[in-house]
């Protein structure tokens, strides 16, 4: 039975989404209510689970709060514990985003997403991933999903109506602190991952490794994605999950480039999908790739070059500097450059069932995590479920 519970200041409405980890509910602020610091907005969506079932839910609260204030990451209000059929229940006030999933806009486009929107969508998603590596954390689970589209304040009139949505980036119930991580490192055997594995890096499987580096590879399979309306893995309908992750780690292949897709885009891809992590480009430097940038007419000596063997990036200013080969198989050694550290990687396995087949990959709307030994489904909410 649905708990009926409101908070102080807010009354659950009609529930949007479920998932293992909790359940999405419409939330509408009580008349002349008030925040600490100002009002909460008049529709809201809560995220509620019983509080002896809430651990992840309070994380994902704590890693909203720490990244506050970037307008690309899903905004959190606050959270509150409410009684409702005699069970306390936890719940975390989010924005809503009325526009759904972008795994939704996708499904429901004509093939694929107009470029233009494709471009704008990424770069927000990428200043949002900024924003989460320069904290010290990594999403871990960046997929259409758990992109959500919020209505923009102030949409421009020349827009267009899908125009007025900006896609901002949720669902940190798979997210870690990379500091954090590299403290509980045990041993190779305690290592797991987290994600779901259409969108997994080579890193990640071949060697259990989820740093900054796999969500951009992970962006780059959401952009082929938004554009051709299909996973940037060429997948048959009957193959086994095992062969998929076999042919990410292996080495011999790569995501599908769309073919329909600018050159520019075509190069943008180029830079997420290189299978060696410490040759990726981050997202700061992606962000001033000529497919997503505001101001083409940035100096030469603040934008990337995209020409030659090597890549300089100057794009903060001078502060940063990173020279990148051409070749994905050069050596750390011979390009100066030392490899990343490889943080532990840890998961809880609550409610987990197994599961084998693609068309189950391909069609449910909830994120995946695999282990070594077997590949599982976590039923969790947000993000993972459209509206």
């Amino acid at each position: 039975m649905e708990r009926q519970s409101h908070g102080g200041m807010w009354m659950r409405g009609e529930t949007i989404g479920r998932g293992s980890f909790g359940t999405v509910s419409l939330a509408t602020a009580k008349h002349k209510s008030k925040k600490r610091r100002g009002h909460f907005p008049s529709l809201m969506a809560v995220k509620w689970a019983e509080v002896s079932r809430s651990e992840t839910l309070q994380k994902e609260r704590e890693i909203l709060t720490r990244l506050q204030g970037c307008p690309h990451i899903l905004r959190c209000y606050g959270d509150e514990i409410t009684t409702g059929n005699g069970e306390l229940t936890y719940n975390v006030l989010l924005e809503y985003a009325s526009g759904g999933t972008l795994s939704s806009r996708i499904k429901n486009s004509s093939g694929g997403l107009p470029e233009a929107n494709v471009r704008r969508y990424t770069r927000s998603i990428l200043q949002g991933l900024d924003h989460i590596h320069e904290h010290g954390y990594v999403h871990c689970d960046i997929k259409p999903q758990n992109i959500l589209l919020v209505r923009c304040s102030f949409p421009s009139s020349s827009t267009s109506h899908n125009n007025d949505y900006i896609a901002k980036i949720a669902d940190f119930g798979s997210a870690k602190n990379t500091v954090q991580e590299q403290r509980k490192r045990k041993d190779f055997h305690s290592l797991s991952l987290r994600g779901t594995p259409l969108y997994m890096s080579p890193e990640s499987v071949a060697g259990m490794e989820q740093e900054a580096p796999s969500d951009i590879w992970a962006l780059g399979c959401v952009v082929a994605e938004m554009i051709s309306g299909k996973p940037a893995w060429n997948c048959e309908p009957d193959m086994d999950v095992d062969e998929l992750l076999s042919r990410i780690g292996s080495g011999k292949e790569m995501p599908k480039t769309p073919s329909e897709l600018s050159k520019e885009g075509k190069d943008f891809l180029k830079r997420c999908f290189v299978r060696t992590s410490m040759f990726r480009w981050t997202a700061a430097m992606l962000l001033h790739h000529p497919f997503v940038s505001e101001d083409p007419q940035l100096p030469n000596d603040s934008k990337v070059q995209l020409a030659g063997s090597f890549v300089e990036e100057l794009a903060l200013g001078g502060r940063k500097r990173r020279r990148i080969s051409g070749s994905d198989k050069s050596s750390a050694a011979e390009n100066g450059f030392k490899p990343e550290s490889k943080a532990s990687i840890t998961t809880r396995q609550e409610d987990c069932c197994s599961i084998r087949r693609l068309p189950q990959l391909l069609d449910i709307e909830l994120p995946y995590l695999w282990y070594p030994s077997e590949l599982s489904v976590n039923k969790k909410g947000l993000g993972g479920t459209d509206h």
